[in-house]
């Protein structure tokens, strides 16, 4: 009967993963007959542009040509009227000539006779017709503005769609992901001396595989890359996995996607538990801040070193306070009864508030940033034991560095209630790296990732990341990858990491 419940729960969970894989392929199928309605209909406005743009240039040339054909045609009809104008005049004047001279052959009395023949010789002399060219200044030939397009008829006859570049081949051998940045690199299947440029598109996910349609986020894309490899940098590692594909452009036109390639991209990613911080922290999930005034409620002064319960506080009440205590003259009010199961706030001088993820196993980093005016801040890990009253480094449950700036300039190690003094400059940024099943726990300049301080020791139990802040605020950068830089420091175990030994005690 048992072997059959199983049996029959594995072929279950076989036709449900495979109904949703159908259904997803479904999905997909939908999504590409949509694609192709969509593309279908901007493909075609497209082909009207372009034809409506070709029609405009060879509207545009025809309306060009007609005025040079019209303004030759004005050129040489006024031409040939001023010549005609001309010709009519001269051919007027010499016919009044030759009507005087013909009427002076009647004459009798020669004198006048004589006078009239001088007169008629003078005019012939000066007359018009005699200086006209009677060739005419210019043709009617009006061939040199006549066109052939013959040649350009073939060539609109042979006009037909772009040849689409082929897929680009993402390389995932060549793709590499380090420092919260990805490179990725692909090739072309041939070579394609049009191609001009490629656009690269990608995505957070939280699956690995092909993508999916539903349950993922927008493609993002990166357009105009000149060569065959991308790195996109700062980011931050919120999500397993990251989908890429690349397609190739030419002048008009895009090829289709490259397969999808899935790079793991997987960092450690925790925000600040309100639940836990201490009464006067305001609290984000990245920020935290001293806020004086205990504007989440009070908590009373309960006797006692430690309180290893873990509750939850829903409920408290706000009182106002006035001015900037220091830690040892922090006033407490009252607040509701704790919830029992659930874990009591830290309070006290306790000033921490912890993350809401524990590091169970594996290598992690995180980076921490003070404000200018921060007094007194403490960043490290600790065990969800850590008691409500226990302030970090001061108990074999929790580990540290410290930075005090009021009164006295202080960086030092803590762990166990235990000291070690730091001879170096406090970073604007200190980067943590965690290697829970190394036993190791290294503090970083984050800029420069100069080694700080290294807490060697077994980890017993999940750790959490731990803050107190007195006076002024921190804030969280996470998703981060272990840096390669730090990689490499902590192959070489170089300097302080051994200088550490009165600290390195194994809690029990």
């Amino acid at each position: 009967m048992d072997a059959q419940k199983e049996a029959l729960q594995r072929i279950i969970s076989t036709l449900a993963n495979k109904n949703d894989e159908i259904q997803n392929f479904i999905d997909t199928l939908n999504h590409t007959l949509k694609g192709v309605q969509e593309n279908s209909s901007n493909i075609l406005s497209e082909l009207d542009e372009e034809f409506d743009s070709l029609y405009s240039i060879l509207d545009e040339m025809k309306e060009s040509m007609i005025s040079s054909i019209k303004q030759e045609q004005a050129r040489k009809s006024q031409e040939l009227q001023s010549q005609l104008s001309q010709c009519n005049n001269a051919l007027e004047n010499s016919e009044e000539l030759l009507e005087f001279a013909t009427r002076s052959l009647e004459i009798k009395e020669p004198e006048e006779f004589s006078k009239a023949a001088r007169q008629i010789k003078d005019r012939v002399t000066m007359a018009p017709a005699f200086r006209l060219s009677l060739k005419p200044k210019v043709s009617d030939n009006m061939t040199h503005l006549m066109v052939d397009f013959s040649q350009e008829r073939q060539m609109l006859q042979t006009l037909k769609f772009l040849p689409v570049p082929k897929a680009p081949e993402i390389d995932p051998e060549e793709c590499l992901v380090a420092d919260n940045a990805v490179t990725v690199a692909w090739r072309m299947p041939e070579e394609d001396n049009k191609i001009d440029h490629f656009m690269l598109e990608y995505r957070k996910t939280n699956f690995d595989g092909l993508p999916r349609v539903r349950d993922e986020r927008c493609w993002e894309l990166v357009d105009h890359i000149k060569g065959s490899e991308h790195t996109l940098s700062g980011l931050k590692f919120d999500a397993k996995y990251m989908n890429f594909r690349v397609r190739a452009c030419n002048k008009a036109v895009a090829g289709e996607y490259s397969d999808p390639v899935t790079l793991e991209t997987k960092a450690l990613n925790f925000n600040l538990d309100n639940s836990s911080s201490h009464v006067n922290l305001k609290v984000d999930d990245a920020c935290v801040e001293w806020d004086p005034t205990g504007g989440k409620g009070q908590e009373p002064k309960i006797k006692g070193k430690e309180n290893k319960g873990s509750a939850h506080v829903t409920s408290l009440k706000k009182h106002a306070r006035s001015g900037t205590p220091s830690p040892k003259r922090t006033s407490v009010g009252s607040r509701p009864p704790a919830v029992r199961g659930s874990r009591d706030r830290f309070t006290g001088e306790s000033y921490t508030v912890l993350g809401d993820t524990a590091i169970e196993n594996g290598q992690h980093y995180w980076e921490v940033k003070a404000q200018k005016d921060c007094k007194s801040y403490s960043v490290g890990v600790a065990y969800k034991t850590l008691g409500k009253f226990d302030q970090l480094g001061k108990t074999n449950t929790s580990w540290c560095i410290h930075v005090n700036n009021w009164l006295q300039n202080t960086f030092a190690a803590k762990h166990n209630n235990k000291v070690k003094a730091l001879d170096a400059t406090v970073p604007e940024k200190i980067g943590v790296f965690c290697d829970f099943d190394g036993g190791q726990l290294s503090f970083y300049d984050a800029n420069s990732k100069q080694l700080l301080y290294s807490f060697k020791t077994k980890f017993t139990q999940p750790v959490l990341p731990g803050f107190m802040v007195w006076c002024g605020g921190l804030s969280l950068n996470t998703g981060l990858q272990v840096p390669s830089a730090v990689r490499t420091l902590q192959k070489s175990e170089n300097g302080m990491t051994g200088s550490a030994s009165s600290l390195n005690n194994v809690p029990q």
